[in-house]
This record gives structure tokens, sequence and C-alpha cells, in this order.
């Protein structure tokens, strides 16, 4: 059997594991972090995406890139989709006799566009399809923590799997019970029949996240640089402590940032400032700082994407500016500047029906919305998800018959 397929020898493993003989095909979107002062916990889902084809065959590893990223096709088993994969085949009890993988990419790397949560939550969703009924090993909320472990930080990969925005934490470690302390008080909340303690759950020290339902009306500008930046630079550039005055600035930033995204869109440019990160990440990149000052003296709600070095603009339909408008203020910096207009992903990563096209991938210079398909968790029950998520807020929650919003109601990660 040639690396198209699986032979019938290989469709059981060893182990039980029934691979699937149809290829899994993953679309994921790109991610903004923090939005400005939303350091390490907001995450915006855009409709720019990468597409993933894997299928097991009877051995070796074939990896085909088109697209951003056409270089790391020579990576073997060091190219990040197939370590995510592995990690979840892992996860999931045994490694398949072989991979054949297509990438079709379009999120720019080293952007501050989340390629490398992308590239993660693909490959585990992949992995879980590929090992079909035995899939369910790895449950959604398996597949966030391993995504977060991979990734090491729980902002884009909560806003990739999840879609629209997304707030990510770690909860710390709760302190010891005093010496001599009893049951559970009245009002006190404990772990139920199904080990989930209400309101949230989550194994200790494991990440969490919570979906919030932004407007259709929400929309983005990303602005990216020919010249891409590591993350490790930008996080080493910055400072052990900040001043307790800028920290309650922030946190006063942040929450006006929920409100502002979900309802209230004249307050967008306040919301937007932040103390702690792009401030002291200027000195590394001042082409970005440059464009981020201007467009902000312009009224603009911009911040820097991530890491950077990519400018997003957020702004809702008729509302100040427009993508021509941001365009005119990046070429007045002189530098070349890729600007790009984006609808809201609200779906998140998903496994989906039909061919890769390849020819060429989903192009970041004419990102238009498309059909998304099937939500990733579309084959849990629903009512089981809201009951179950060790990690995972929303339906797991004290309150679980308040009314969600409607395109939320149901979900895990509402």
């Amino acid at each position: 059997m040639t690396a198209g397929g699986v032979g019938k020898a290989h469709s059981q493993g060893v182990r039980g594991v029934s691979w699937s003989e149809r290829p899994a095909r993953v679309r994921a979107p790109a991610t903004s972090a923090n939005l400005g002062p939303g350091f390490d916990a907001l995450g915006l889902a855009l409709a720019l995406h990468d597409e993933v084809e894997a299928r097991v065959t009877d051995g070796g590893l074939v990896i085909e890139v088109a697209g951003e990223g056409g270089g790391t096709a020579a990576a073997g088993e060091r190219h990040l989709v197939v370590r995510a994969m592995r990690a979840a085949f892992g996860a999931i009890g045994e490694q398949p006799p072989g991979i054949a993988l297509r990438c079709a990419n379009a999120i720019p790397h080293g952007r501050g566009l989340g390629s490398s949560a992308a590239a993660i939550c693909s490959g585990v969703l992949a992995a879980r399809a590929l090992a079909g009924a035995d899939g369910t090993r790895l449950s959604d909320e398996a597949v966030f923590q391993l995504a977060v472990k991979l990734e090491g930080h729980p902002d884009n990969v909560a806003a990739c799997l999840a879609g629209g925005l997304t707030i990510a934490w770690t909860p710390r470690p709760a302190p010891a019970a005093p010496a001599g302390a009893g049951e559970l008080g009245a009002g006190e909340l404990g772990v139920g029949e199904s080990g989930v303690g209400e309101p949230g759950a989550g194994e200790p020290g494991g990440a969490r996240l919570l979906r919030i339902g932004v407007p259709a009306a929400l929309r983005a500008v990303a602005c990216v640089p020919a010249v891409p930046l590591a993350t490790e630079a930008a996080r080493q550039a910055l400072p052990q402590t900040v001043p307790h005055a800028d920290a309650a600035a922030n946190a006063a930033r942040s929450a006006l940032l929920i409100a502002a995204l979900t309802g209230a869109p004249h307050l967008l440019l306040d919301a937007t400032e932040d103390f702690l990160h792009q401030p002291y990440r200027a000195a590394i990149m001042p082409e970005t700082a440059s464009l981020l000052g201007a467009l902000r003296r312009a009224r603009a709600a911009a911040v820097v994407s991530g890491a950077g070095p990519t400018v997003l603009v957020l702004s809702f339909d008729r509302q100040w500016p427009s993508a021509e408008a941001v365009d005119s203020i990046a070429r007045e910096t002189g530098i070349a500047w890729h600007v790009i207009p984006l609808h809201i992903d609200q779906q998140g990563a998903h496994v989906q029906q039909g061919g890769l096209d390849v020819h060429p991938p989903v192009s970041a210079q004419h990102a238009a919305t498309r059909d998304q398909g099937p939500s990733w968790n579309q084959s849990r029950d629903r009512a089981e998800a809201a009951r179950e998520g060790p990690g995972v807020t929303g339906p797991v929650s004290g309150v679980r018959d308040r009314q969600q919003p409607k395109e939320c109601r149901g979900l895990r990660w509402c």
C-alpha cells in the first residue's frame, strides 16, 4: 500500500485502535491574542484559515505544504502539525503505522496571528478524527489541555478551538485549609457525582476558557509587515515588574474591552489602551510602534496582535475606520504593510467534509469568509458536554439553566 491509504493489515492497530481509512480534514482560524490590555488572557478568532488533510498510511511520513511556511515540509517529525498529531496519538494510546500530511496555509508565520496555535489545534483534531471511535479517548477538554501544553500558553489555542472572543486563564492552587476545618459550610461548593465542582471546574493548575459571543458586525483589519518577529524575543522585552498604577489601569481597560466588544463599540478606543506590554516592546519593533501610534492618533482602536509585529484594528460595521482608511494610514508610514480586512471566525477549528484545495491555498490577500461547516465538537452530545468538562467554564457553571446567546447555547466553550 502506498502513502495514499492504509492497508487492511493496519486498519486496526496492535492495541485495538481502528484507524480511519478516510482522511481527516481540519480547518483552523488565525487568532489575535491580548487585544491590547487583555495580556495573556483575551483571544479573538479571525476568518483567515490554515487547512490540513491527514491520513494513516502503511508506513513512513510524507508532508506537503502549500502557501505560508512552504519550507517546513522538510521538517519531518519536527513539523509542528506532526508533533501535535504524535502527542495526540500518544494520549489516545497508539501511534499509526504511517502518516501522510498535506497543509494549505494562509496564516502568516511569525507575525502574531496564531499560526502555531492553528498548527497545534489542527494536528490534535486530525489525530482524534483518524482514530475513529477510539478518538473519544481524547475528550474536548483533553484536546484543549494538550493544545495548551504544546503551545505553552492558553490564549491563542482557546480562541482557535472555540472561535469568537475568548478569555483564558490558569487558576492558582487553592490555599491549604486551616487546621481543624470541618465540612463545607452553607453556600460553599464541592464536587458532585460527576466529579465537577460548581462553579468553575478543572484539574488543579489546568487552563480554563470562557467563550463570549460578539456581534456579527465586529470586524478586524490586520496590518502585516514583511519581516517576522520571534515570540520569544518579544517576551524577553518585558520587565519582571510593572508599576501598580499601570496594572490597575490595565485591569480597568480589560473590563472595558469586554463591554466594548459585546455591545458598546463607542468605547473601543479607550478600551484598547495598554500599559503592560506594548510600550515595552516598541523598541524591538519600531515600525509596528509607529503605525500603532499613527492609527491611535487617528482615533482607530489599534493594538499589537499577540506578540507582534502585526497591528490589528478593531471596529464595527459603519464605524471608523474603514479598511481603506487603515490602508491609507499604513501607506503614510512608508513601510510595506499587507493590509487584510477580516471577519471574525465564530466557529473555531473543526473537522470538515470535502477535499483540500491546495491550488492555491486560501490567500491572506483575499480572506473572504467561507462556509465553515460543522463544529469541531459536533459529534459530542451537547447535553452531556454541558454536564462534563473539567477545566472549562460556561455550561459547567453553577447556573446551568441561565439563558445564553443563541449561537452559544449548549456548546462546551460558552
